[in-house]
């Protein structure tokens, strides 16, 4: 197959293209024609993958669970998945502390320009920050129990935000058709397999639409950074370029070293292997800064290019788009302590140690949509002591580090999944 055929080289054309397309429009003014022009052509391809990201889970996770044969291999799927997702993301916060406590970038921030930043972003943080306060202080303790479970399926369906009660929901259908005779279950095994099946024909034709969708996400989010004066995005990265080197550093030190190392010891893929089959997923996840938005393509390349069974793929990748936020865990580590360094505030062992264990919380109910991670750093803030307005410190940047957050976030998916596989028996041996 010619190089230019296959998938991911055309996601990147669109991608390098869109980037182009977007450094000219803010240059040349027109980020108002971007905006109403190519745009919308992103906006239809995150929604399309959004409207078939339910169905899929509901369907593959249905048949995967009814195609088990006992409820015991249910749940060690299961703590294995939970486990190794809330140890990964307590290695990366721990990471991401690490390395802003090292490189300290609030030091270099000049005076004038936190003054600068906080008087742009005042307005943004305010809104942010109430919000995200108000939804918190209602919370209790159990809260997040509670809302794994829904009270109406087709809400939770249809608002698109809560995935884990999806999951719940198709979880507890499933073990509902272990426990009734085999003869009626078959009947309905059969219609969610035929289910499935549509289902996954219909991502195909999606991902037909992938190079234009990145080209439109990828010039709208330059022009909307940018607005019509190119000069306002440089200024902003010379000031907050060492604080975005020390998330991404943070970032590809526990894509490199973690998740390698997991690959390296607990499954049959080389490395190399495992990044070039995966390039498709991160793409598209840079592009949309959505886990969930992602979770179609991750699903199709997890079972179509890796091997892992539909069983291990339907339960732990649509759990790792809700409760696995290792990039974004790690970006808010970083970014909590840059806000307390650049506000002259210094954050002790105990209050450091607080971030890592809220961090972890945060993340099990967070949409996996974009700019959730910010709601999380709000709580992350607060927890600490630290003015919840100082993310308007960082909000000029946010947009283009969750992007970078979100192909961390789905990398993990895919690697904890093919662990999980590779513990089970269930990867398929050509594929590795």
């Amino acid at each position: 197959m010619a190089w230019y055929k296959k998938l991911h080289w055309q996601i990147i054309v669109g991608l390098v293209l869109g980037v182009v397309f977007g450094i000219f429009a803010a240059a040349s003014g027109w980020s108002g024609f971007t905006s109403d022009w190519i745009a919308p052509f992103g906006t239809i391809f995150i929604n399309l993958l959004k409207l078939i990201a339910v169905p899929l889970i509901l369907v593959s996770l249905v048949t995967g669970v009814a195609s088990l044969s006992d409820l015991k291999k249910l749940s060690r799927i299961g703590g294995k998945t939970i486990g190794i997702y809330m140890a990964t993301t307590v290695v990366a916060l721990i990471i991401g502390l690490a390395i802003v406590n090292i490189m300290r970038p609030g030091d270099t921030v000049p005076p004038e320009m936190r003054t600068q930043l906080e008087e742009t972003y005042a307005q943004e943080a305010q809104d942010r920050a109430g919000s995200a306060l108000a939804a918190v202080e209602e919370r209790g303790p159990l809260q997040p129990i509670v809302d794994i479970v829904p009270e109406n399926f087709f809400g939770s369906a249809s608002s698109n935000r809560n995935m884990l009660q999806v999951v719940f929901f198709a979880i507890f259908l499933g073990i509902g058709m272990l426990m009734i005779p085999k003869a009626q279950a078959k009947i309905l095994y059969d219609v969610f397999e035929a289910a499935n099946d549509l289902v996954i024909k219909l991502v195909e034709i999606i991902m037909l639409m992938a190079p234009i969708g990145v080209f439109a996400l990828m010039a709208d989010t330059i022009t909307s950074i940018a607005g019509d004066n190119l000069a306002d995005i440089v200024e902003l990265l010379a000031a907050l370029g060492y604080y975005c080197i020390a998330v991404l550093l943070g970032l590809v030190i526990h894509m490199g070293i973690t998740y390698s190392a997991m690959l390296k010891f607990l499954t049959p893929f080389s490395i190399k292997e495992f990044a070039q089959k995966i390039i498709p997923v991160q793409l598209v996840a840079f592009s949309t800064s959505s886990s969930g938005a992602t979770l179609p393509v991750t699903m199709e390349i997890a079972e179509n290019e890796l091997g892992v069974s539909e069983e291990v793929s339907s339960f732990v990748l649509p759990l790792g788009a809700t409760i696995n936020m290792d990039g974004t865990g790690l970006y808010q580590a970083v970014a909590a302590v840059f806000i307390a360094q650049t506000l002259g505030m210094g954050l002790d062992l105990a209050a450091q140690l607080t971030i890592v264990f809220t961090a972890v919380l945060a993340s099990i109910g967070t949409a996996a949509v974009p700019s959730a991670g910010i709601v999380m750093l709000v709580i992350i803030l607060e927890s600490v002591g630290v003015p919840s307005a100082g993310i308007a410190l960082i909000l000029g940047v946010d947009r283009i580090l969750d992007m970078c957050r979100t192909v961390t976030n789905v990398s993990g998916d895919l690697t904890v999944a093919t662990v999980v596989a590779a513990s089970e028996n269930a990867l398929n041996a050509k594929a590795a």
